[in-house]
């Protein structure tokens, strides 16, 4: 179990008491292994283990897809010349991959961009729309505003 691994590994040595006798085991002619649990990232250093479970649920992934619009949204206001301080009005086109993120995270996104509102819109078109890549197979329109 862990607590013998642990002594083994402590001391270097382990005694088992077989049927026939105490019998020693030395470090060097045991092989221990750990194996990362599917889900978990398992990392080792000395006699510390630290395990992250790394599952996307569906709200890790809309955060994620939120950050990235913050980040798309921030360049754009960038590129567009916007002051810092600028209040904008921001609007996505719809995708079905997104949607959720932005219903979610709206607020957040609004807070993060200084934005008074952020709405989807089924299509956007026209020079102050630009196409934003959010990953390798989600694009969308963006339009900011400054109000």
């Amino acid at each position: 179990d862990q607590a013998d691994i642990a002594l083994i590994e402590k001391d270097g040595r382990y005694l088992l008491n077989l049927a026939d006798g105490p019998s020693e085991l030395l470090l060097s002619e045991v092989e221990i292994l750990s194996e990362d649990i599917p889900g978990w990232l398992v990392a080792n250093d000395g006699n510390l283990t630290v395990a992250l479970d790394i599952t996307l649920t569906p709200e890790l992934v809309e955060e994620g897809l939120a950050r990235e619009l913050i980040n798309r949204i921030q360049n754009m206001r960038k590129d567009s010349g916007f002051e810092v301080t600028d209040k904008i009005r921001i609007l996505i086109q719809k995708h079905p991959g997104l949607n959720a993120a932005v219903e979610h995270f709206g607020e957040f996104i609004a807070n993060q961009t200084l934005a008074a509102s952020i709405s989807l819109a089924e299509e956007l078109k026209g020079e102050e729309a630009r196409e934003v890549d959010l990953d390798e197979e989600m694009k969308t329109f963006i339009q900011i505003t400054r109000i």
